[in-house]
C-alpha cells in the first residue's frame, strides 16, 4: 500500500486527509499550525515538521494550500518538497492556483524525477467530508493511474483533463460558473423579495426547470435560516476570480460577467466579510437594494 503524505489541513484538506486515513493508507501530515496535525495524529497519522520531512517518507505527497505562492513555497522553497525529492515520488496539488504556477512546479520537480499532478477539487466542505468531490487532473496519465486508488478515497468524479496546468484551467472554469451561480442566486432572491413574492416559493417554483443547479439545491435553505458561515469562504472565491482574470489577460480573453462578479466578491473582502460563505455575496446585493432577505 502506498505511503501517503498530506500538507495543508484546512477545512478541505483535513477532511480529505481523514478519508485517506480511513481507507487504511499510512499517512504523514504537516500543517503550519499544529492543532490539526495533533488531531490527525490522534486518529492514526504520523506527524512531520516540514514539507521535506513529509516527502522523504512517502510515495505520494498531496498539498492543499490557500494560494499559488503558498504551494510554490511548500514545493520549491527552503524545507520544501524539492529538498527531499527523488525519482518516482509523485506530487499532487489539490489547491486552486494559477495554471502557470502548476506548470512551473511540474517543471522544477520534474528535473528531480518527480511526477506532478495538479488536481484541484470541487464540491465544498460537504464533498470533502463525504468523499464525493469532483477532481480535475492535469499532468502525466501514468502518475494519475498510480494515485487513482488514493484519489478515489476523496472523490467520486476524477477526470484527466490534459497536461500540466490543465487541471487548474478546469478548476478556473468551474469557479467562473460557481461565482455566476452565487451572484445570480443572490439577485433572484432579492429581486423576488423586493418585488413582492415569497423567495422560498420562487425557489421551489424555478429549481425544477431550466434554472436548476447545485447552488439552488443547497444554498437557499441556509440563507433563509440566516446562516452565512462557510462552506467555501468568500475571500477564497475572490482569490480564485483573481486567478481567472489574470489568466484571461495572459490570453487576451474578455470575461465581462466574471469581471463584475470579481468586483462583488472583492467588495465582500473589503467590507470584512471575506470569512463568510461565498453565498453571502447576497449581502452586497441586499445593501445595494436597501432590503434584506430576512426582513419581515
Amino acid at each position: 500500500m502506498m505511503e501517503v503524505g498530506y500538507i495543508g489541513l484546512g477545512i478541505m484538506g483535513k477532511s480529505m486527509a481523514r478519508n485517506i486515513l480511513r481507507k487504511g493508507y499510512p499517512l504523514v501530515v504537516h500543517n503550519r499550525s499544529r492543532e490539526p496535525v495533533e488531531e490527525m495524529v490522534a486518529e492514526g497519522a504520523k506527524p512531520a515538521h516540514s514539507p521535506a520531512e513529509v516527502s522523504s517518507q512517502v510515495d505520494v505527497v498531496f498539498t492543499n494550500l490557500p494560494d499559488s505562492p503558498d504551494v510554490e513555497l511548500v514545493a520549491l522553497g527552503p524545507g520544501g518538497v524539492i529538498e527531499s525529492a527523488r525519482p518516482g515520488l509523485i506530487f499532487v496539488d489539490n489547491s486552486t492556483i494559477k495554471p502557470g504556477t502548476a506548470r512551473k512546479i511540474a517543471k522544477r520537480l520534474g528535473e528531480k524525477g518527480v511526477l506532478c499532478l495538479d488536481a484541484p477539487v470541487s464540491g465544498g466542505d460537504i464533498g470533502a467530508r463525504e468523499g464525493t468531490l469532483s477532481i480535475m487532473v492535469g499532468g502525466p496519465i501514468e502518475a494519475l493511474e498510480k494515485v487513482m486508488p488514493v484519489l478515489k478515497s476523496m472523490g467520486k468524479t476524477i477526470i484527466h483533463v490534459g497536461g500540466a496546468g490543465a487541471g487548474q484551467i478546469a478548476k478556473a472554469a468551474n469557479q467562473i460558473m460557481v461565482a455566476a451561480q452565487m451572484t445570480a442566486m443572490a439577485e433572484l432572491l432579492i429581486f423576488a423579495k423586493k418585488s413582492g413574492a415569497d423567495p422560498q416559493k420562487v425557489v421551489q417554483a424555478i429549481r425544477g426547470g431550466a434554472a436548476q443547479c447545485w447552488t439552488l439545491d443547497v444554498k437557499p435553505p441556509r440563507l433563509f435560516e440566516g446562516v452565512r458561515t462557510p462552506g467555501f469562504k468568500a475571500h477564497m472565491q475572490s482569490k480564485d476570480l483573481g486567478i481567472i482574470l489574470e489568466t484571461a489577460r495572459e490570453f487576451d480573453l474578455p470575461l465581462p460577467s466574471t469581471a463584475v462578479n470579481a468586483q462583488l466578491f472583492a467588495a465582500m473582502v473589503a467590507l470584512g466579510l471575506g470569512d463568510l460563505d461565498n453565498s453571502a455575496v447576497i449581502g452586497i446585493i441586499e445593501n445595494l437594494a436597501g432590503t434584506s432577505l430576512l426582513d419581515d
